[in-house]
């Protein structure tokens, strides 16, 4: 007999008993006859069955009891007798709470490292929204102290001062802004209108949005072939053509003199890929898996020299994923960089 169980346990222990009262009986008997052999049949019958049910129930009771208690703390169930845990005394109990407890304890480590990386992640958030706000906001005090005391008088000086201040007050706008709308898709709070539209007319409409941003850098804006047809998905076209736009900013405001950035559409049997693809200096490797996190800039002081918030890349991740579709970006030193994202076909 295996002893890996409560009951099997409670079984020897009662056949133990029952053999040891008999023994005990036979000790102390002097004759023996056939109906005293019938008799010791039975007795050692009835105490074995005896002996197993008050051992048995003992084991429930005892085991039960303790298990409860643990299974009450490691799955944080009520202290109640409508939240008693059932367990099954015929298989080994000990194996399945050890193996629940490790699988309890593998879960909340699991728990132990997710905190910490929110705990980091909330961290260099706080710290990259104060570095970003706090360079605008020094720039005015800057240009208010010294409009203060004393170069308003030269009209030249505070014309070109508050510009300044109000450009920096621009960029501070556009980082609430953008926070708040990260904001709205993390809660989902914001609500897509998608609806059947057609993608190249949207890219289209981005490009001669873009096209004397584009000019001023010497960069020509291009699909990479002609699309005549109509390429009808699924989405809200207002924020898919923030995503596009998003991401020929980006190639503009990172793109070499004299480039191009073309944009490229793939038929993926249920979906359509689309491509911004720039040939400027590329993006190293390590950068590539954080490129979509908030305030992450590979080039810190050209980042903000562009004027950009850090969060462009971060909103058009979430809108991507609000589709329920993904977006990735490849990239190679030297050569240029290539953002992709998909879209179901309407």
């Amino acid at each position: 007999m295996k002893l890996n169980s409560p009951r099997s346990i409670a079984l020897f222990l009662a056949l133990i008993l029952a053999c040891l009262s008999i023994f005990l009986v036979l000790l102390f008997t002097q004759s023996f006859s056939a109906e005293k052999i019938w008799l010791l049949v039975f007795a050692f019958l009835l105490s074995f069955g005896i002996g197993f049910l008050i051992i048995f129930s003992l084991f429930r009771r005892f085991i039960s009891k303790r298990i409860n208690v643990l299974y009450r703390t490691i799955h944080n169930l009520k202290i109640s007798g409508q939240n008693k845990i059932d367990i099954d005394l015929g298989e080994d109990v000990f194996e399945k709470v050890d193996e629940d407890i490790k699988d309890w304890a593998q879960d909340k480590i699991g728990e132990i490292r997710q905190l910490k990386e929110q705990d980091n992640f909330r961290r260099d958030f706080i710290g990259n929204l104060a570095h970003e706000l706090k360079t605008p906001l020094f720039s005015i005090q800057g240009y208010i102290l010294s409009l203060h005391e004393g170069a308003a008088e030269d009209p030249k000086v505070r014309s070109r001062f508050i510009k300044n201040a109000a450009k920096n007050v621009e960029r501070m706008t556009r980082i609430v802004e953008d926070l708040d709308t990260i904001s709205h898709f993390e809660s989902n709070r914001l609500e897509l209108e998608i609806d059947r539209a057609d993608i190249v007319q949207s890219a289209r409409s981005v490009i001669d949005e873009l096209e004397d941003l584009a000019q001023k850098k010497d960069i020509s804006l291009s699909f990479n072939k002609k699309y005549d047809a109509e390429l009808f998905v699924m989405m809200d076209e207002f924020r898919i053509s923030q995503v596009i736009a998003n991401l020929v900013k980006n190639s503009i405001a990172y793109g070499r003199k004299g480039g191009s950035t073309v944009i490229r559409f793939h038929d993926m049997n249920e979906r359509i890929l689309v491509e911004v693809a720039d040939d400027g200096p590329g993006i190293e490797e390590k950068h590539l898996p954080r490129l979509f996190e908030r305030f992450y800039r590979v080039d810190a002081s050209r980042s903000r020299h562009e004027g950009g918030t850090g969060l462009g890349l971060a909103i058009v991740k979430h809108i991507v994923e609000a589709h329920e579709q993904s977006i990735n970006a490849r990239s190679t030193v030297g050569i240029g960089s290539t953002f992709s994202f998909t879209l179901a076909k309407a």
